[in-house]
């Protein structure tokens, strides 16, 4: 399992990921038949190819503008956990990750997406076992009987 996640030009967060269980070639580039699509013009069309050897995941560099890793490029190179490439001089940062810890914690996320999403729904619900209507008082909708109130007496 490798997980690439595109990092912001400025803070170096990461603003997008690309998990990949099953793959044993990863290409990245403009090219919309790549894995992951990377839209400027600093990248070739057919940038990276990240690939599963026997001796694990190498990143081989396919683009015209190169490839860096620590400010030098890079041809060919062994992958390790967190890695950080850039693509081009110029170009977009791309953080991999290997192993389960990744998809562990996607995991983990998607699931408590889902038990928000689960709670969320249970508190909008009525309840019709003690008799509440779910319908807060602030919210009742006001009748033409209906005044509101200010605490002050009419005069």
């Amino acid at each position: 399992m490798i997980t690439l996640s595109l990092l912001h030009p400025l803070n170096e967060n990461p603003v997008q990921h690309w998990t990949f269980e099953e793959e044993s070639v990863i290409r990245i580039g403009r090219s919309t038949d790549n894995n992951v699509v990377l839209y400027s013009a600093v990248v070739s069309r057919y940038h990276v190819e990240i690939r599963h050897g026997k001796t694990g995941w190498e990143v081989i560099n396919l683009g015209t503008n190169g490839t860096y890793l620590d400010g030098k490029r890079v041809t060919q190179v062994p992958v390790t956990d967190g890695i950080i490439i850039r693509l081009a001089r110029s170009g977009p940062n791309i953080q991999i990750s290997v192993g389960q810890d990744g998809h562990e914690a996607v995991k983990a996320l998607m699931r408590l997406k889902s038990e928000v999403a689960a709670h969320r729904e249970a508190a909008s619900t009525p309840s019709e076992k003690n008799g509440h209507t779910g319908t807060h008082p602030a919210e009742k909708t006001l009748t033409s009987d209906d005044e509101p109130t200010s605490g002050r007496a009419s005069p």
